[in-house]
């Protein structure tokens, strides 16, 4: 299994991000997938799940914001962030399995995003 993650950076608040995560070595269609973030200091935060149906779950803090989805014949699931706040500050990584699993599941690299004025 391999997970790696893009589209982190530096962005302003109330900026937008698009991050991907390519999936290999296992049957991505059929793979329950999240997103899950760590804050500089702080432990693993879920934010996001998508099943297999197409049926997204968010932490709070993501609702609304934040949006997951995912692109089968590309092996890519995708989460675009919306109205960054500092607080979403973290790194950002994907990871197989759903809600509080996917925190202690395999995951990639990460990506890194940075809100600051």
């Amino acid at each position: 299994v391999q997970l790696v993650e893009s589209g982190g950076g530096l962005v302003q608040p109330g900026g937008s991000l698009r991050l991907s995560c390519v999936g290999s070595g296992f049957d991505f269609s059929g793979a329950l997938l999240s997103w899950v973030r760590q804050p500089p200091g702080k432990g693993l935060e879920w934010v996001s799940s998508l099943n297999t149906y197409g049926m997204s779950t968010y932490a709070n803090f993501a609702s609304g914001r934040f949006t997951i989805s995912r692109d089968n014949s590309a092996n890519t699931l995708t989460l675009q962030l919306s109205n960054l706040k500092i607080e979403d500050t973290a790194m950002y990584y994907c990871a197989m399995g759903g809600g509080e699993f996917s925190l202690t599941s395999t995951r990639g690299q990460g990506t890194q995003v940075t809100v600051s004025s």
